[in-house]
C-alpha cells in the first residue's frame, strides 16, 4: 500500500519545524552583546588595576636609577625652597636609563639605621600576629560553643570594637600603657595588638560552619573540649587561620599612629614611620627602602592568595 503523503504539510523556508533557525540570530545578537559587555569590564577592570599598580610599579623601577636621574625627574617635588609649590612639570620615568643598586647597597650596607628600623618592624609585627591568631582561637571556640545571653553581648562587644578606627582608641591605650608602665616600650604596640577583635570576629563565624553534628560525634568517642579544639576545630579553620594571619600581617606592617604615639624612642620605631622623613638628597634611597619594605608583604601575600579568598568567602557565608 502506498502511504499518503500528498497532505502532508511541508516546512516554510528558512525555517525548521521547531523554529530553531528563526532563533539563531536572535542568540547570536544576544552572544555579541554579551561579549561586548565582557569585554568592556575587562577593559575598565585593567584600567583600574593599571591605576592601582601605578605607584608599586613607579617605586620598584625607580629604585634602579641614580640619584641623579631620580633628581633631574623628581628633584623639584622635594625641593624644600619651593614652599612645597611644584613650578615645572614631574617626569614620571618607569625605565631607568642606567641601572644601579647603589641605593640598595647604601640602604641595606653603608646605612645601618634602614636594616635597624625593618628588624624593628619584624620584631613588632610577628609577635602581634602570632599572639592575634592564637587568642582569636581561644575566643572564637567560646563563642561558638557556649551561648547565652552574656555570650551575645560581649560577642557585640567585639562587633563594636571592631567598627571603630583605631584614632578613637589610641588616647585610652596610650594612657593604659602610661598606667600599666609599658609606655615607650614594645609592648605598648604588641598587647592592644594580641587582642585586637577583628580575628576573633572572623574566626568565629568562620568555626560556625564546622557541622554540630562532628562535634557531637567527638564527644561521644569520649574527646575532651580541648581535644575538639585542637583536633577538630583548628584543622577545618586552617585557611580562615591563614587569611587572618596575612591581614593582620599587612595591617601591623603599615602601622604609623601606634608608634608615633606609644613609642617615643626613634631607635624603637619602624621602618613605615622611618620612611616619612625623606630627605632631598636621599630620594633614590628612599625608593630602594620603600621596595625592600613592600618584598615581606608581597611574598606573604603571594603564599597565601588562596587560602585568604577562601577563608574571608566562607567566613562571610554564615550569619549569625
Amino acid at each position: 500500500m502506498r502511504h499518503k503523503t500528498a497532505g502532508a504539510a511541508l516546512p516554510i523556508k528558512g525555517h525548521s519545524l521547531f523554529g530553531k533557525k528563526a532563533r539563531q540570530p536572535k542568540l547570536h545578537k544576544m552572544k555579541k552583546k554579551r561579549y561586548f559587555s565582557r569585554t568592556v569590564i575587562f577593559i575598565l577592570c585593567a584600567i583600574f588595576a593599571l591605576a592601582f599598580l601605578l605607584p608599586t610599579v613607579l617605586t620598584i623601577t625607580n629604585s634602579f636609577m641614580s640619584e641623579a636621574e631620580i633628581n633631574a625627574n623628581y628633584g623639584m617635588i622635594f625641593n624644600t625652597q619651593s614652599g612645597g609649590y611644584v613650578s615645572e612639570s614631574v617626569n614620571l620615568k618607569f625605565i631607568p636609563d642606567k641601572v644601579t643598586m647603589s641605593q640598595y647597597v647604601t640602604g641595606l650596607v653603608h646605612s645601618p639605621e634602614y636594616l635597624l628600623k625593618f628588624w624593628n618592624s619584624v620584631l613588632l609585627v610577628v609577635p602581634i600576629v602570632f599572639l592575634q591568631v592564637g587568642i582569636a582561637s581561644i575566643a572564637a571556640y567560646g563563642f561558638t560553643r557556649w551561648r547565652g545571653r552574656v555570650r551575645s553581648i560581649i560577642f557585640f562587644s567585639y562587633v563594636i570594637l571592631m567598627l571603630m578606627p583605631y584614632q578613637v582608641t589610641l588616647v585610652p591605650n596610650y594612657l593604659v600603657s602610661d598606667w600599666v608602665g609599658i609606655l615607650n616600650t614594645r609592648w605598648a604596640i604588641i598587647l592592644p595588638g594580641a587582642f585586637a577583635p577583628f580575628s576573633v570576629f572572623l574566626l568565629t563565624k568562620f568555626m560556625r560552619r564546622i557541622p554540630e553534628s562532628l562535634i557531637e560525634a567527638a564527644k561521644l568517642d569520649g574527646a575532651s573540649e580541648w581535644q575538639i579544639f585542637t583536633r577538630i576545630c583548628m584543622p577545618q579553620c586552617r585557611s580562615a587561620l591563614y587569611s587572618i594571619a596575612i591581614l593582620v600581617f599587612i595591617d601591623y606592617w603599615n602601622m604609623v599612629e601606634q608608634p608615633l604615639i606609644l613609642l617615643q624612642n626613634a631607635d624603637m620605631q619602624p621602618l613605615s614611620v622611618f620612611l616619612s622623613s625623606i630627605n632631598a638628597g636621599e630620594i633614590g634611597l628612599a625608593f630602594a627602602m620603600a621596595t625592600v619594605y613592600m618584598v615581606p608583604s608581597l611574598l606573604l601575600f603571594l603564599h597565601g592568595e588562596e587560602y585568604l579568598v577562601e577563608g574571608i568567602a566562607h567566613s562571610g557565608s554564615v550569619k549569625g
